[in-house]
């Protein structure tokens, strides 16, 4: 499979991108708007000092992001280190939210690579709904672009019947030709969903960046008829800013993408700002941060 990078106008991203941050959100559009927001949010907690204690605090969380008196609906996943899956799914056992692992030696992919297919296969023996992996980016960046879908496509296989998001690290790669570049690969690799970040890095998400990769997912499904889903991951901490990425896929790739699957966040702080949204527009009153369960 040969794959050729195409030249992307920056300056008609960035505008284009501008543009979604100045529509104007009615009160009941709002209102949904942030109830969708939480239904997409994957709950990640991926530290060194994790314990199972921390996994159920998460879980508990995903499953009622706020008090009853509130209209909210459950996250969409959780994500947590391959060790952690199982605590995890027994938590989340009979609900709707998923349960998600990075693999493939998050964050940095630099293992060999029959390791990382373990891992992989490890996660989904524990029960992972969902794998995130990151790519190669040494390859990627070296320009090894077959080496880079050889082992997407070994990942999906290893995934058996688990999800497969595909991670760029898009502040790593650089340029909206390389970042549309990477989409590509992903998507005609087996990539269910492509997503920006491992969150790791300072450079994460950002609304240009994600409008290239959803133009590029727009573009595959015109010309393959496949639904592929999109996960920007890191930099999005307030509703204001999760209200224009749902504007943003709605206007870009339709309503059919306005779903946990195929739109997620990846933004755990991003919960604290929009429960807080929420209970406004319920009640009139603004909570304290203090109020709303934190991770």
């Amino acid at each position: 499979m040969n794959f050729s990078s195409s030249s992307i106008d920056q300056v008609g991203v960035n505008e284009r991108a501008s543009k979604f941050t100045r529509r104007s959100i009615k009160t009941e559009a709002k209102a949904a708007g942030l109830r969708l927001t939480v239904s997409m949010m994957d709950l990640t907690t991926l530290e060194g000092a994790d314990t199972k204690g921390k996994v159920q605090h998460l879980c508990h969380k995903s499953l009622a992001p706020m008090s009853g008196e509130y209209l909210c609906p459950p996250c969409a996943a959780v994500c947590v280190y391959p060790n952690l899956v199982r605590n995890a799914k027994k938590l989340l056992s009979g609900s709707k939210v998923r349960v998600a692992s990075v693999a493939t030696s998050f964050p940095s992919g630099q293992v060999p690579l029959e390791m990382r297919l373990d891992e992989v296969r490890f996660a989904v023996a524990e029960g992972a709904d969902e794998i995130d992996m990151v790519i190669a980016r040494n390859a990627f960046l070296g320009g090894d672009l077959k080496r880079v879908s050889k082992e997407i496509r070994a990942v999906r296989k290893a995934c058996g019947k688990a999800h497969l998001k595909v991670i760029f690290e898009t502040g790593e790669i650089g340029s909206y030709d390389k970042i549309r570049l990477a989409s590509e690969i992903a998507m005609r690799s087996g990539a269910h969903f492509i997503k920006t970040s491992t969150g790791k890095i300072a450079s994460a998400a950002t609304l240009p960046v994600s409008l290239v990769m959803l133009e590029a997912i727009r573009d595959y499904y015109y010309e393959t008829g496949i639904k592929i889903g999109m996960k920007p991951a890191g930099g999005i901490s307030t509703s204001k800013e999760a209200l224009q990425y749902l504007v943003m896929v709605k206007e870009t790739l339709g309503d059919d993408w306005l779903t946990p699957h195929l739109f997620r966040f990846g933004a755990s702080s991003l919960l604290t700002d929009v429960t807080l949204q929420i209970a406004k527009m319920e009640d009139g009153n603004y909570q304290n941060a203090d109020y709303v369960p934190l991770g």
